[in-house]
């Protein structure tokens, strides 16, 4: 596998089926939680695209980042924040687990809140860039990335949980990229070899 650094500023969102769910217990302020992400489980991009979350890949962001809680990742909707207090985010066995105060007093929230507990709204996301990750290319040219380090910026709760077309034409460019050097080291390869180097 090749360990490959990514430059911030390619900020992607993936999207999961959950068990978000929401609760209340006497006298305290409603809760929504579930899990945000789920570590090594392939999230398919396309038919030979693929990548997963590795263990411990949200640690440093855990650690340094002030992580908003939003709606559909739009910003104008902030249901919770790290920083606050409001949202509170750790990483578990199985993956990225999240638990928001809801503001009983936020019409919005609270209107959230009430989707959430009928089951209408029940995906979870995150926005984030990749700092480093591994890329694993089989064979039959199909490419995996093991996302190692996440530089988590939000996570939301989404009506629709789902890959945009965007990270789809991100990730294929990656891929070339990927083909493209792999075939410079193969004529290198063959080069040496047709000149007795190797």
């Amino acid at each position: 596998m090749e360990e490959k650094k990514r430059e911030l500023g390619s900020r992607q969102v993936r999207a999961i089926p959950s068990d978000l769910r929401a609760r209340r217990e006497d006298g305290a302020d409603p809760v929504i939680e579930g899990y945000f992400a789920v570590f090594n489980s392939n999230y398919q991009i396309s038919n030979y695209l693929s990548e997963s979350v590795a263990p411990g890949a949200f640690s440093r962001s855990l650690e340094e980042n002030d992580v908003r809680a939003l709606v559909n990742h739009d910003t104008t909707l902030v249901l919770g924040r790290t920083k606050s207090g409001t949202l509170e985010l750790k990483e578990d066995d199985k993956g990225l687990f999240g638990t928001i105060q809801v503001n009983p007093n936020d019409r919005s929230a609270m209107d959230l809140y009430e989707r959430v507990s009928r089951g209408d709204v029940d995906g979870c996301s995150f926005g984030f860039d990749v700092r480093a990750e591994e890329s694993d290319i089989s064979d039959d040219g199909s490419v995996h990335w093991t996302m190692t380090d996440i530089d988590l910026a939000e996570v939301s709760c989404c009506t629709f949980p789902a890959y945009q077309e965007t990270n789809i034409s991100a990730r294929a460019d990656d891929a070339a990229e990927i083909r493209k050097r792999e075939i410079c080291a193969l004529k290198e390869k063959l080069k040496k070899k047709l000149k007795g180097e190797e």
